[in-house]
Parts: C-alpha cells; structure tokens; sequence
C-alpha cells in the first residue's frame, strides 16, 4: 500500500506532465522531435543492416557511425551560436527539410541499387552536420516554452518521446525489410522503402513546426564574431565546475554505454544468428526499458542528491553492459537489453535537465552545443571497442566496454573534483 507521501507525489508528478503538454507551443515542439525521432531510428536499422549485409565488417559499422558523429565536433558550438543568435523555430524548421531533401536523394540511390559503404558515409557526415547546427537550438528551445518549475518533466517528456520512438521505430524498420525482401537479406528495396518513409517523417517533422507561434529568444549583443561567442561559452564552462561535471559525466557514458548501439547488428548476427526483424526487436526491448527511464524522470523533479544518482546509473550502465556481452540466452539478452535502455535513459534525462537547470538563460544555447560536442567524441571509445570485436567477438568487445565505462566513472569522482559538485547551484 501506498502512504500519503507518495500518493501526494504521484498525484503531483501526474499534474506536472498534464501541464507541460497543456503548453500549445511545447507540445507541438515535442511533436516535431517525436517526428525526426522516428526518422533518425529507422534509419539506424535500415542503415546498420545493408551496410552490415555489404561489407560484414564491425569495423565499418564503426566507420559509418565516426561519419555521423564527427560533424557533431566539428560543427556543433557553431550550432551553438546560432540558437543563440537566431531564431531557433526557423533553424529547426530549416534543418528538418534539408534532412528531408537529402534522405530523398537517398531513396532513389538505394532504390536504384547504386547505393555503396561510400554513400552511408557521405550521407551520415550530412545528417551529422545539419543535427550538430540544429539540435542545440532545439534543446534551448524547451526551457523558452515552459515555466521554470516544468522542466525536469518537460525534460523527461523529451527523453520518453525519443524513446517511444526507439521501441516502434526500430522494429517497424526490421519488419518492412524482413518482408518487403522475400527472404534476400541483401535486397536493398526493403530498405529503399523504410528510407521513404523516413524522408516523409523529417517533412512531417518540419510542417509541425510552423505550428508554434514564438520564435525563440535572440542574443541582443551580436557585434561579436562567432569565434568571441564559442569563446565565451567555453569560458563560462571552465569558470562553473558543476556545469563541467556533469558534461564530464555525460562523456564517459557516450564512450564506453553507446558502442553497444553502433555493435548491436553485429551482436544479433554473430551472437543470436537473428535477421532484421530480430534486430529491430532488439532495438525496440532497449526502448521499452528506457521509455520506462524516461517516465520516472519526467516524475522525479524533486529527487534529491541528483548528483549521487548520476554517478550511481553511470555504474550500472556499466555493469549491465558487460553482463550483456556475456549472455548467450535469448530471453536474458532481451531483459538485460531492456534494463540497459531503462539505466541510460534514466541517466540522460537526469543529466540534461541538471545541465538545463545550472545555466543561465543567455548562455543555454552554447552550452547545450558544448554538451553535444562531447558526444561526438564517441568514436574515441566505438573504434577500440570496435577493434576488439573485430579480432576477439563481440560479446568480448561489450564486456571491455562496460567495465571501461565503470573503471572511468570511478576515477572522474577520485580525480576531478568538478564531477563531485555537480548539485551546487551555479553562482
């Protein structure tokens, strides 16, 4: 039985979230993400699998991801300061329709059966670059829609979009290529067909757009160069070691919790011997635990020593991963997938909105796109991992990986006195 405490949580928790959707503007921004979400998990599938089924190397499954993610070091403080320069409705809408344009090109390569490893990689480097410009100024854009008090919901309500996403997305690729190939898993029409229907959700995702009546917030002061602004993000950065701790906490994880993602069609081949529904279904398990992580975020605004649990999940991000790399039972790999994506979800959310809610709001845009710039570090840890799969199994590649992920946290907190402050409030 409940008692009155958590009733009165729950009741409050509950009200939170009607509140943030009852927002017009917000909930039509959560639309749009839940849109491109779609898109971009779709894509992961139907990506992973023909480049998987063309080359059969994890090597160039890390390569095409490293064409996705460096964009996000290259570009993504420039991405910074435009949301806080522009107005960041236009930017959105603006990155939607290129991402629209391009996967339609896309289709027809596929389609055409022209398409090569070459193509995903040029292709990846542009998706990669148009996310860097724009995700910063969608991220800036949520604490302008709602009041201060929503956030943590509003943040979680994010996060269970992405990973509603994550369980349909993935599995309805799987599906549509498993049946539209007849059986011949290198047929590229399966997959043709999963990129129209992703080229449709990034239009869909821009038209949403149009539909929220604020523009977003601009820099009044823009005499300075671009250069002055990056500048002046890494500076504040430096100056306030809870903001430094917590993007510290969100690299770590990136390098060592997401190589799973990139080695996952690897893992259903080699391990599980499963075609593409398998992997989607693999996907989708990993999104049905972490749209459970996202919800209990949405419900936990007021969850103390905030800090405590970040390193914690950061731990059992870790342990779960190497546990994972060690199964061989379908139904374990399945349960042990799933708590992986409710942990890092969990963990992403309470980052994000412990990052949103240390700073101050001229800066939000540049530090959410030096946040994204160190996600693009994840290469760093996909190739090693990727390496070590390559010579010696994946299922070794992921235990190496999760025990890196938690010897790494460990030392953050002995080592770097920033991550230990990440609950002080920025002065």
């Amino acid at each position: 039985r409940l008692d009155r405490s958590q009733l009165i949580g729950q009741t409050l928790a509950a009200r939170d979230i009607r509140h943030v959707l009852s927002h017009q503007n917000f909930l039509w921004l959560w639309v749009g993400s839940l849109g491109s979400s779609f898109a971009m998990n779709m894509q992961i599938i139907a990506r992973g699998w023909l480049v998987y089924e063309i080359t059969e190397s994890p090597m160039d499954l890390a390569w095409v991801t490293m064409s996705f993610m460096l964009p996000t070091v290259l570009f993504s403080l420039y991405g910074g300061v435009l949301a806080d320069r522009l107005p960041k409705k236009k930017i959105i809408i603006w990155a939607q329709a290129l991402n629209c344009a391009a996967t339609a090109v896309m289709t027809v390569i596929i389609l055409e059966g022209r398409v090569t490893f070459w193509d995903f990689i040029g292709f990846g480097f542009f998706n990669g670059m148009i996310l860097a410009l724009s995700m910063p100024a969608r991220q800036a854009f949520v604490p302008e829609l709602i009041p201060d008090h929503l956030l943590f919901a509003a943040m979680g309500l994010n996060t269970t979009g992405w990973n509603l996403a994550r369980i349909v997305g993935p599995a309805l690729a799987g599906l549509l290529i498993a049946v539209l190939a007849g059986g011949d898993n290198t047929s590229a029409f399966g997959v043709g067909m999963v990129y129209v229907m992703i080229a449709a959700l990034y239009g869909l995702s821009a038209l949403t757009m149009l539909l929220i009546t604020q523009n977003g917030r601009v820099k009044q002061d823009t005499q300075q160069n671009a250069w002055h602004d990056v500048r002046e993000g890494l500076n504040y950065v430096a100056k306030h070691p809870p903001v430094l701790g917590l993007i510290v906490l969100s690299i770590i994880p990136f390098l060592f919790g997401m190589p799973l993602n990139t080695l996952l069609p690897a893992f259903n081949e080699q391990v599980m011997g499963g075609g593409p529904d398998n992997l989607g279904f693999l996907v989708s398990a990993m999104g049905l635990g972490a749209i459970v992580g996202s919800l209990m975020m949405a419900t936990m605004g007021g969850l103390l020593s905030k800090g405590l649990w970040l390193i914690g999940s950061c731990l059992v991000w870790g342990a779960l991963t190497a546990a994972f790399g060690l199964s061989e039972a379908h139904g374990l790999i399945f349960v042990l997938i799933a708590a992986i994506g409710w942990v890092s979800s969990w963990n992403m959310s309470l980052n994000r909105g412990m990052l949103q809610m240390q700073v101050d709001n001229q800066m939000r845009g540049r530090i959410m796109s030096i946040d994204m710039m160190s996600h693009g570090l994840m290469p760093i840890g996909v190739f090693p991992i990727s390496l070590v799969a390559e010579y010696y199994g994946v299922g070794n590649a992921l235990v190496v990986s999760g025990l890196a992920l938690v010897v790494l946290t460990v030392l953050s907190v002995i080592l770097i006195p920033s991550v230990r402050t990440t609950d002080r409030a920025v002065v």
